[in-house]
């Protein structure tokens, strides 16, 4: 069986197909909708650490995340996002933002699977989607902002959800900066490529950044471009970091999620 469901506004998808026993036909009907939606979601899905590998190959080659060390050595490409209920601060990627901007070549993709999840509903991640932020853009701000890039780090203010986690997984790393295009085309749709959490200014001179800093972070996350994604255990999610913007949501209590990122 293979279906898609879209989300309100194509706001992302759920798909149902058992991905243990996917064809190459499904991995492209996969492909298209990523493309279309942004985001997609696979309910009941237990897969092995091996079987989630073998399932993220199909979209490309896996990147090492630079802040934190793998699951382990057999599977170093798999990240560990943890929530402790002894965690005092935010939790891991407690604001809007695309992961890694902050590299030469960030990820086109993240994918998540969910192995401890509390109640349903009470640490779900938000998305929104840059396809629409970008249509809903006035015409002399596409204008002002075709060529102009953003300029990113990896101490930008989404870093402070990390601490935790770095602690105890963290790689010694220097700071890492990078420049990317906020108009970017993704195949025959334009996209807003700006994440709020890693952001450190504009890399051209332009009058009021300030101003400016301030209408794009605040358009680019309107609820109307929001859908948000509720966790069951043993979910998988992926997405386009290039049209969507992501974030998690408060909460006090456990969670363990299976990260990969795809080049």
């Amino acid at each position: 069986m293979f279906k898609i469901i879209p989300n309100k506004k194509n706001i992302g998808a759920e798909i149902i197909v058992n991905l243990k026993d996917i064809s190459n036909k499904d991995i492209s009907k996969i492909k298209k909708a990523l493309n279309k939606y942004g985001m997609l979601y696979f309910r009941e899905q237990k897969l092995t650490s091996k079987l989630f590998i073998k399932f993220a190959k199909y979209f490309g080659n896996l990147a090492n995340y630079p802040r934190l060390k793998g699951l382990n050595k057999k599977f170093p490409q798999i990240t560990v996002v943890q929530r402790k209920s002894t965690d005092k601060g935010p939790s891991f990627g407690e604001q809007f933002h695309t992961d890694s901007i902050y590299t030469k070549k960030p990820p086109r993709f993240t994918m998540l699977l969910s192995k401890l999840v509390p109640k349903k509903g009470k640490a779900n991640t938000e998305f929104c989607s840059q396809y629409l932020a970008y249509k809903e853009l006035p015409n002399p701000i596409k204008k002002k902002f075709k060529n102009i890039k953003g300029k990113y780090s990896s101490e930008g203010p989404i870093s402070v959800t990390t601490k935790e986690r770095v602690k105890e997984k963290g790689k010694n790393i220097k700071e890492l900066e990078s420049s990317h295009k906020i108009i970017r085309k993704i195949s025959t749709n334009y996209s807003i490529y700006c994440s709020p959490g890693h952001f450190v200014g504009f890399s051209s001179k332009i009058k009021n950044q300030e101003k400016f800093k301030k209408f794009l972070f605040k358009h680019q996350i309107k609820k109307k471009f929001q859908f948000s994604l509720p966790w069951e255990k043993n979910q998988l999610a992926i997405w386009d970091n290039r049209s969507m913007l992501h974030q998690a949501t408060p909460f006090k209590g456990n969670r363990i999620m299976h990260r990969i990122t795809i080049k």
